[in-house]
């Protein structure tokens, strides 16, 4: 009996393994095909064929089923570890070293992750001091794939008057992040929830400001922690 051989593209690979891994298809919890087809932006036909090729393929990344979804082998778990630590530090090494714009960051390393090496990789590591967050506040993974644990909450979920600190702020809308940007809100800001209503947020972002009207359309790009 032989081996069906299945030629993939490793960027795509690359992209549906990032994407089940970011929808928590690890371990014991399965990702549905429609949420990968939301994710990714490519019909839900497509992706159960990327799937099933994923599935046949020799690496075997992926466990997937029909109707019960997909979750990543340990292999597949740890290759969107090694893609998402390129596409965090060349985050961080554009936005540090080559003074790019925050919401043009991702874009960016979204074209280069894939293709750089391991001494490359090593390099920025050390010009960067060998940083545990990119410019957005996300978990950089260390080679072996861990991640500092950090407790978090969107700030659409408050619902009562607080003082807040910026975690992190979504790296997957540019024009959000512009629009945060204005709002001076980024990750390490402290924040002053004042009222939460259905259709906004009414916060400070500093001792003195103006109350800042947010609607829940960008606040809930961003994630928080309790100040003490």
């Amino acid at each position: 009996m032989t081996t069906r051989r299945v030629n993939l593209n490793t960027e795509s690979v690359d992209n549906y393994l990032k994407a089940i891994y970011s929808l928590g298809g690890t371990e014991e919890e399965r990702v549905t095909s429609t949420a990968l087809s939301e994710r990714l932006g490519v019909a839900p036909a497509s992706v159960t064929n990327m799937l099933q090729k994923l599935a046949a393929s020799p690496t075997s990344f992926v466990e997937y089923e029909a109707r019960r979804g997909v979750r990543l082998s340990a292999a597949g778990r740890r290759r969107a570890l090694e893609i998402l630590r390129h596409h965090r530090l060349l985050e961080a090494f554009l936005y540090k070293v080559l003074d790019y714009p925050i919401e043009e960051v991702h874009d960016e390393a979204e074209r280069l992750e894939h293709f750089i090496s391991e001494r490359f990789e090593e390099r920025i590591d050390a010009k960067l001091g060998r940083p545990k967050f990119d410019p957005h506040g996300h978990c950089i993974p260390a080679l072996d794939g861990k991640m500092v644990k950090r407790a978090s909450q969107p700030l659409t979920a408050i619902e009562i008057e607080g003082h807040f600190v910026v975690e992190s702020v979504s790296d997957r809308d540019a024009t959000l992040l512009k629009k945060l940007k204005a709002h001076g809100i980024s990750p390490g800001v402290h924040l002053h929830v004042i009222r939460s209503t259905h259709d906004e947020l009414v916060l400070r972002t500093g001792r003195g400001s103006k109350p800042l009207h947010l609607p829940r359309s960008v606040a809930e790009a961003v994630r928080i922690r309790f100040t003490h």
